[in-house]
């Protein structure tokens, strides 16, 4: 069975690539490159998936992920 998630995608100001999946919350990793993070992401998921199923937990369905921009003013 395969599974379809949204996958954020964010450079770090360090350096690297990070990914979260909003659908499954925790579930995170990094990489050096976005090919790298695309590879890491997609075995996070997995592994992920694996230890619900492993504890009988649901799956959880993928969620709409909508992105903006926000401005706020500085409080000080």
């Amino acid at each position: 069975m395969s599974y379809r998630y949204s996958v954020i995608y964010q450079y770090d100001l360090e350096g690297g690539v990070v990914a979260f999946v909003p659908a499954l919350p925790g579930c995170h990793t990094q990489g050096e490159t976005l090919e790298e993070v695309e590879a890491n992401v997609k075995d996070a998921i997995a592994l992920y998936l694996e230890s619900l199923k492993a504890h009988h937990e649901p799956i959880p369905q993928e969620q709409r992920v909508l992105q903006g921009t926000v401005e706020v003013e500085s409080l000080t």
